[in-house]
């Protein structure tokens, strides 16, 4: 079982929400009815899907303990292998470990932070 999870957050966005106390996700998010999350495992295809190119993301790293029954681990939809965290909810601030900056390579690919496969 996976202790903690991860989401990719626009810098702007995370600004609103550690004013807010609470990230409420983005607009794929709201469409979707829930925060999309990966296990570290998942998080360097997560980008590389939906965020291919975008430079001043964050990579929020929450408590998996402290989200309750909101958070859920299903299957994603098209033809992504293996279960996904989804918070049906938002994310409190108390839940949240830890962030880290996400900066483009000279090559246009996301430089992740050691510990990430």
């Amino acid at each position: 079982m996976e202790t903690r999870i991860y989401t990719l957050v626009r810098r702007a966005d995370w600004a609103a929400a550690e004013a807010a106390g609470a990230y409420r996700g983005s607009d794929d998010d709201r469409r979707d009815g829930y925060l999309h999350f990966s296990t570290a495992a998942q998080l360097r295809a997560t980008a590389a899907k939906h965020r291919r190119g975008e430079a001043d993301l964050l990579i929020v790293e929450a408590d998996v303990a402290t989200l309750g029954d909101a958070l859920r681990f299903e299957p994603a939809s098209g033809t992504r292998p293996g279960l996904f965290p989804h918070l049906y909810g938002p994310l409190p601030m108390a839940a949240v470990l830890r962030v880290l900056e996400l900066p483009l390579g000279a090559d246009g690919l996301h430089v992740f932070p050691e510990g990430f496969a």
